[in-house]
Order: C-alpha cells, then structure tokens, then sequence
C-alpha cells in the first residue's frame, strides 16, 4: 500500500470568492510545494478553468481531478467530481442550462477570470456563479453519475452550505458514497452521524487562496502505481 497526499477541493480564481491570485498554474504550483500527489478543481457551478488546471498539473507533476462545487435548488454544496476531464465539460455544460443567471458584481461578489494554463486571462463568466442551480439534491447524483462522476456533500461540518445544517439531518436518500469535512479532527464524529466509516469522510481545504491548500496531511492508502492512482480512487467509490 502506498500513501497518496490530496486536496480534492479548490477554487481557483473562476469563483468569485476565490482569489485572484489563485490562477490554474499558480494552484499547481502549490500543490507541487505542499508535497501533494493528486488535487481536484472545484469551482462554483463551472468546470471552464479544469482544462488549464490539467495543464499545468502535467508540468507541476500532479495528478489532477476535474470537478466542480454544485449549489443545488436547496443551497446546499455538493462535489461533484470526474475521471475524465471530457465527462466534467460535458456536466458543465448540463449545469451551465440550470444555473439562474443574474448578471455579476465583480464590485461586491470578487471577479470571475477565465485562465489558460499559462495563467493569461482571457474572458470571464458575466453571470454570478455562486447562486443556487435549478438542480435539486435528489436529481443531482443520478446527473453526475450519467456522465461517469461521483459527487458527495462539501463540508458537512460547516453551518454555510452544509447539508446537515440546511436539512437537519444527513439524508438516507440519496445516497452518497462518501462526504467530506473540512475539520480533519472529526472525522469520526461525522462517519458517526453519516452512518459512513471514517475512511468515506474526505478532508479538504476548500481553498479559496493560495495558503489555504492543504499540506501532506490527508492521503488516500492504495495498492497501486501512481499513474493509475484516479481510476483506482473512482473505481473504490462507486463500489461503495
């Protein structure tokens, strides 16, 4: 068995909350510094910076994660995350057709850049991205696993956005192969509450800066070669 250290939850500057500095190489670059091995792209309700993260993560020698951090119709926060970087742009283009469109501030919400991965911006999204879709909890699984992802709630120890918090309890239906925290020090307390083992409890950073990604503290043990260290992690959780 092999350790492989990851954060499978970051925005990159894309999210109007994320930093402007926090660009798909520079996320990378990090990566590379803090030791990790594989990191996931998470960005409000869009997928459109992946391609350049996966880029820049070829230079930087991380294993990258397309992803996206879905609000759904009941405000809550769910990862949703893919194998393939083809399958993530086809879900953002699924997602994109249910987002309610309202015109951004970049004033008050913080900019929305479009990067390639040489960290040149070359357009931004003009409708705010952090809102909730028109995709309900219950319809958005089976959406993801269409088109060959996975997806869990975010932070589930968090009042904002948390699916506990907003619902009162964590749901039997639908089932989620694994959920994530952002407090690694309850892990147990939640696969408790989650009905979960405390390996399906995901810690992540939900960086929103550069600082804020995670070091070598979380890591996935695996019997397998590095190269083949996402399709073993995708293979275990639709097993589960």
């Amino acid at each position: 068995m092999s350790r492989f250290y990851y954060d499978l939850h970051i925005h990159s500057c894309l999210s109007p909350c994320g930093d402007d500095d926090s660009t798909p190489d520079s996320i990378a670059g990090m990566g590379e510094l803090n030791g990790l091995d594989v990191m996931a792209l998470t960005d409000h309700n869009t997928c459109k910076n992946c391609p350049a993260f996966f880029k820049a993560a070829e230079r930087h020698g991380i294993l990258p994660v397309a992803g996206m951090e879905l609000t759904t119709a009941e405000d809550i926060h769910i990862v949703c995350l893919f194998e393939q970087l083809e399958a993530a742009m086809e879900f953002d283009k699924a997602v994109d057709s249910r987002r309610v469109k309202i015109p951004n501030r970049p004033d008050i919400f913080g900019n929305q850049w479009l990067c390639d991965e040489n960290d040149q911006i070359f357009g931004s999204d003009d409708h705010l991205l952090s809102n909730a879709t028109e995709l309900s909890l219950d319809e958005t699984p089976e959406l993801v696993a269409r088109m060959g992802g996975i997806c869990y709630p975010a932070h589930i120890d968090r009042q904002a956005n948390g699916i506990i918090a907003v619902l009162g309890v964590f749901p039997d239906f639908p089932r989620f192969p694994c959920a994530e925290v952002h407090d690694g020090t309850r892990r147990a307390e939640f696969s408790r509450l989650c009905g979960m083992t405390e390996d399906q409890i995901i810690t992540s950073s939900d960086a929103h800066v550069l600082w804020d990604i995670q070091e070598r503290t979380q890591f996935f043990e695996l019997s397998c070669d590095r190269q083949d260290v996402v399709k073993t992690l995708f293979n275990r959780w639709r097993s589960l």
